[in-house]
């Protein structure tokens, strides 16, 4: 009679433990559904209004759907709106910015990671202190500095500015992944007669190229959106950014003309979201590259 009444309990317990786990289960997909819309509805209003024709924004809702294609937005925000010199000049100034962040942090990294000196772990703690310093407090005297240097309005300055800030968040990142990398590798390298160079060229650049791009999308994300530098140290139109070139657009252009302020602002996201999505799968890799020592 117990018997039979504990395998009745027994038999009650696991139909209600699956009864709550399906419906958590369902719950939880409903949440990453809400989350999603909430996500990607604004990218997709963003695109759709970017190809409404002018009178579109006065005569039907704003979230009604575009009666047709209207590319000419696009045409006149990249020819009129000049997004194409903006787009020109964060070219040339995020790329070098780029190279020479990695080139220099990677290098940075390894040396105080690998190889073993005097005072290494205090020029780490520099390069954190650099992290924490906020942009805003350092504006005023660079500002000064650039003015008697005459750099203001210089594409070699904002790389300057990129390449400095960068610095030490790559020099962060990277020392991380280098500590995870297995030493015993590299002591085997030094034991078949392999020079300092040969080792950072042959194995750990090898070893570490995830991360490597990781950091180098962080930065590219940072310096290609970077608004308050651009703007503090150029006032040329013909160099500004696509971020201070999007601002002064939306400023001049944006209560008259929405169509060509929204495809101007959609040619400033959609290629970065794409970039993303495209290397999604290394920058989850070199994400988790440094998480633990191997």
């Amino acid at each position: 009679m117990n018997t039979t009444l504990s395998k009745r309990i027994d038999t009650r317990t696991t139909v209600s433990g699956g009864i709550l786990r399906n419906a958590g289960s369902k719950l939880m997909t409903l949440l990453i559904v809400l989350l999603l819309l909430v996500e990607i509805y604004p990218l997709v209003w963003l695109f759709l209004s970017s190809i409404k024709a002018p009178v579109e924004f006065t005569m039907r809702p704003i979230y009604a759907l575009p009666e047709g294609f209207h590319w000419q937005n696009y045409v006149r925000a990249w020819t009129v709106g000049r997004m194409s010199t903006y787009f020109k000049n964060s070219v040339l100034v995020t790329f070098p910015s780029l190279l020479l962040v990695i080139a220099l942090g990677v290098s940075a990294a390894f040396g105080i990671e690998i190889m073993r000196w005097k005072l290494r772990n205090s020029v780490m703690l520099f390069f954190l202190a650099g992290i924490l310093i906020p942009v805003q407090i350092v504006l005023l005297p660079l500002f000064t500095i650039y003015y008697k240097m005459h750099l203001l309005n210089s594409r070699w300055g904002l790389i300057l500015i990129y390449t400095a800030f960068g610095f030490p968040l790559t020099v962060f990142f990277m020392t991380g992944y280098f500590k995870a990398l297995p030493h015993e590798v590299l002591e085997a390298a030094v034991i078949d007669g392999a020079s300092i160079y040969q080792i950072f060229f042959r194995i750990a650049l090898p070893m570490s190229i995830n991360s490597i791009i990781t950091v180098a999308l962080v930065e590219f994300f940072f310096i290609w959106n970077d608004l308050i530098l651009s703007l503090t140290f150029i006032s040329d139109m013909n160099l500004r950014t696509v971020q201070t070139g999007l601002y002064n657009f939306v400023g001049q252009y944006g209560q008259r003309e929405w169509g060509p302020t929204f495809a101007s602002i959609a040619m400033t996201v959609i290629p970065l979201l794409l970039i993303y999505l495209f290397l999604n799968n290394l920058i989850m890799k070199g994400l988790t590259a440094g998480a633990t020592k191997g």
